[in-house]
């Protein structure tokens, strides 16, 4: 039950989010929507190293000071997946009007909707990995550190949310239908989670790698999308902000917790 509790957290966080286009008459302020990147930014990267990239080096202390190769070759390879899907996945960024990937005739709200769907994949994985190796009581894991990453992910997620289903709304779509593509956006974490839960048995020798390659997916998205996206045009510093605030929070939750 804890498990599939812990899954269905970050999903629940995008949803809150999206609801806030239920409670908003108009487009989201500059000022707010950078602040909420500069925050899930802070989340992410606290995430990929308190609760990744660090235990896939506890795990391998035995091997000295070549502890660190799981965790360098996990990582750069979670940057080369997302950098290819980006490739190859048609997008469109928010605020933007030129499509990313291959070429398609996808309507602008469902390359929207892609964008932000294509990047929770590597929440989704984090969260499963974690958990993956907690059930297997592997590398001192445990269900508190990992319902820690779930919750944190969840935080996250809830401006992540917004930011997707009020841009949907000023796009002229309703607001239930813009809830309703602001919450399927994050319907790929839990799915992303369980296929990686459902393959621990198989993927146990290799764990290490698994949570590096998570952390680099997450990393990916931070340095390519969100903090280029936070520190655009005005009101950077209250990016700055938001990023110490999610840092910090998040480290916090993986100490306790953990």
């Amino acid at each position: 039950m804890t498990l599939i509790i812990g899954l269905l957290i970050p999903l629940l966080g995008t949803m809150i989010g999206a609801a806030f286009v239920f409670l908003m008459k108009d487009e989201m302020s500059p000022r707010v929507q950078k602040s909420l990147l500069g925050f899930a930014s802070g989340v992410m990267v606290a995430a990929s190293v308190w609760s990744l990239l660090i235990p896939a080096m506890e795990m391998e202390v035995d091997e000295g000071k070549w502890a660190v190769l799981p965790a360098a070759g996990g990582f750069l390879l979670g940057i080369g997946f997302l950098l290819l899907l980006d490739e190859l996945t048609p997008h469109l960024h928010i605020g933007t009007e030129k499509p990313e990937g291959l070429r398609s005739r996808l309507s602008r709200t469902a390359m929207l909707a892609l964008a932000v769907t294509i990047h929770n994949l590597p929440e989704g994985m984090a969260v499963g990995v974690v958990f993956a190796g907690a059930e297997g009581g592997i590398g001192g894991l445990s269900l508190a550190s990992a319902l820690a990453v779930s919750i944190g992910i969840a935080i996250q997620n809830i401006p992540e949310g917004a930011i997707i289903s009020m841009p949907m709304r000023a796009e002229g779509n309703s607001r239930w239908r813009s809830f309703i593509i602001g919450s399927l956006s994050g319907a790929v974490e839990p799915i992303g989670a369980l296929a990686v839960v459902l393959l621990a048995s198989l993927i146990t020798p290799a764990l290490p790698y698994f949570l590096a390659f998570a952390a680099g997916a997450m990393f990916y998205v931070v340095v390519e999308e969100l903090i280029p996206e936070a520190s655009e045009g005005e009101h950077s510093n209250l990016s700055t902000i938001g990023f110490a605030f999610g840092f910090v929070l998040m480290m916090v939750l993986d100490v306790v917790m953990g």
